[in-house]
């Protein structure tokens, strides 16, 4: 069991080959502050693209060697997101973070079909969360790209995320397709879904639903109403039924539940890390863990 975030960096440290971080667009303070960290605490290897001289300057400011990391020069942010990509696809890049580059500019070079990494027709965020109130790393998904995921969306979401939890050692995660209820509501299209998911079966995992938020993650409230299913209380893996209620569940976790997140995007050749430079130091950090373990090799 993967009881804290503290273990995921253990795991990752004792991995025998560093994991190689490739940052697309580098000349970010923020990004290189968690890079720079992760990397001091023997994690990972940074591979630096963009604008050399602003880049050492951004590691000297930051008291970190240059020759620790790989520099690669390009002035071009979209040129950096190509070669990024290229380094993934050639196997000497285990994840990809973006730097000081637009969201868009980076998906659009990741997705194209002849020099990109896309490798399953959906990508997904999956945010992995360790809480004071939990006894154990899940995660939730999607809470950042999927707006309103249709079934197969959903199913492609889990498969991705599952593929994930496997990486970090979860070897059959329970997943917990969520609704408001957990009995079948045919005006409630997000319980009509979960049955189906949980009818069809995901590989690789154990899914129940539809399945409220409280019977999956509180052993007492499903011992109260008398759920019994190997999922409720100890769940792995919430899936959300669109991007609001997920987001929402996110920041409510984080900002007044007092717990730490990092997230990744699923469904790539290699793992990539879109943090949002508003994100804290910790939850970069955690990304970039989460990504350097969810890659698998």
């Amino acid at each position: 069991m993967l009881k804290n975030f503290e273990q995921m960096k253990e795991m990752l440290r004792a991995k025998p080959v560093k994991r190689r971080v490739a940052v697309a667009a580098a000349q970010d303070e923020h990004t290189l502050q968690a890079v720079v960290a992760a990397a001091r605490d023997g994690l990972v290897t940074p591979v630096l693209i963009g604008r050399e001289a602003e880049i050492r300057e951004l590691l000297a400011k930051l008291m970190f060697d240059s020759e620790q990391a790989e520099i690669i020069p390009e002035d071009d942010p979209v040129a950096c997101a190509q070669i990024a990509a290229d380094l993934a696809r050639e196997g000497k890049a285990d994840c990809i973070m973006k730097g000081k580059l637009e969201t868009g500019a980076l998906m659009k070079v990741l997705v194209n079909r002849e020099r990109g990494i896309r490798k399953n027709d959906v990508m997904s965020l999956v945010a992995f969360f360790e809480s004071p109130y939990y006894h154990k790393v899940f995660a939730i998904t999607d809470p950042a790209l999927l707006t309103y995921p249709t079934l197969e969306q959903k199913k492609a979401a889990i498969t991705n995320a599952v593929e994930a939890l496997h990486a970090l050692g979860v070897e059959q995660p329970k997943v917990a397709v969520l609704a408001a209820v957990e009995k079948v509501n045919p005006k409630m299209k997000e319980t009509v879904e979960a049955d189906e998911i949980k009818k069809a079966g995901i590989p690789g995992c154990v899914v129940e639903g539809p399945i409220s938020y409280d019977l999956a993650m509180d052993p007492q409230a499903a011992e109260i109403k008398g759920y019994q299913s190997p999922v409720a209380g100890d769940a792995d893996l919430l899936v959300v039924p669109d991007l609001v209620s997920g987001n929402i569940a996110a920041k409510t976790i984080t900002v007044l539940g007092g717990g730490r997140t990092g997230g990744v995007v699923m469904g790539a050749q290699v793992p990539v890390l879109l943090v949002s430079r508003a994100a804290t130091a910790d939850d970069k950090y955690m990304s970039i863990v989460a990504a350097a373990l969810a890659c698998g090799r």
